[in-house]
């Protein structure tokens, strides 16, 4: 259950930005300036998640809570669980009318946040996704996002070709939906498809990164899909049995085909025929036994208990912070 937090403003926030932090000790702080300067309608959180980072962002995050002009609310994992795991854990706890999601880096730009926030309030969106004209990632990062935007059109009950990104908004019905989630193995953008249809998208900036590089490598971004794969589609199942059905029929013409060379050959060598077939079978055997090792072992996981995320800390907005709101003069 989530924390009980001070009572220094008993209305929730117009608008929560949820932020995982994972290496962005050199970040984090200059999005937290800049996000803390924008006047949302209804006022504005900020809650961070540390994903267990290895560098001293959890000083950084510490100290910036601190010192916060609008309330911030800090939670520490205890290691690092994934990204789409902290932002479970940071949806438990974010309050506002509509949450926003987004990455530490800065290469979406904190002024896109207001743009994001009214059009999912002034045009009654259950979910907004953001898009870009351009993506400033690295040319295999770029091909491996179309292909798990490709996968989830098959797989997930989405608007065809709605790109999926992690800089969304969503609105306080879907978090709460979407924070009932207790697997250990959490697709946001899976989750939020079994709430709603009721989803938009605009475009927006998409910058460089700041400092560093990704923190996505080419087995993270495997996982991720695994994830989407397995945790909301039994289409990998369905294809492993088409794919045993195509290799059984395989089989067969293969048998008819040595039993025509017996005959009109007379003692054919047949070895190339046989070791065919056995390959062919054998490779789809285990194709379908590694679907199904897949599927069974993330069902035991899960079973077992494996822990979504475990918070060792979390840190409440100061009393005196209060959230950001826009100016009386900009309301009338």
């Amino acid at each position: 259950m989530p924390p009980s937090f001070p009572d220094f403003d008993a209305r929730p926030a117009g608008l929560s930005i949820v932020v995982p932090v994972y290496r962005g000790a050199t970040t984090v702080g200059r999005l937290v300036e800049a996000l803390s300067a924008l006047r949302p309608e209804g006022g504005l959180e900020i809650v961070l998640v540390n994903d267990g980072s290895p560098d001293n962002s959890a000083e950084v995050c510490r100290e910036l809570q601190a010192r916060a002009t609008v309330p911030v609310t800090y939670l520490e994992h205890a290691r690092n669980f994934g990204e789409h795991n902290a932002v479970m854990t940071g949806l438990r706890h974010a309050r506002g009318a509509y949450v926003i999601t987004m990455d530490d880096d800065l290469q979406n730009p904190p002024e896109e946040v207001l743009k994001l926030y009214d059009h999912a309030r002034l045009g009654g969106w259950d979910v907004v996704y953001t898009r870009y004209a351009e993506k400033q990632h690295e040319g295999w990062r770029n091909l491996g996002s179309r292909f798990a935007n490709r996968v989830a059109d098959t797989l997930l009950d989405k608007p065809k070709g709605l790109y999926l990104s992690s800089f969304r908004c969503m609105s306080a019905l879907v978090v709460r939906e979407v924070a009932k989630y207790r697997g250990p193995y959490p697709y946001v953008d899976g989750l939020i498809m079994q709430v709603t249809q009721r989803i938009s998208s605009i475009e927006v900036l998409h910058l460089a990164r700041a400092e560093g590089r990704s923190n996505y490598t080419l087995k993270r971004l495997i996982r991720l899909w695994l994830n989407l794969a397995t945790n909301f589609s039994v289409l990998p199942l369905r294809l492993a049995i088409f794919a045993g059905i195509a290799m059984g029929i395989l089989g067969f013409l293969l048998a008819l085909l040595v039993v025509a060379e017996a005959m009109m050959s007379g003692t054919p060598s047949g070895w190339a025929s046989s070791m065919t077939t056995m390959l062919l079978l054998a490779g789809v055997q285990f194709l379908i036994l590694g679907v199904l090792g897949e599927y069974v072992g993330r069902a035991f996981l899960s079973a077992n208990g494996k822990p979504q995320g475990v918070v060792r800390e979390i840190i409440a907005p100061r009393p005196e912070a209060t959230p950001a709101r826009q100016p009386e003069d900009a309301l009338r």
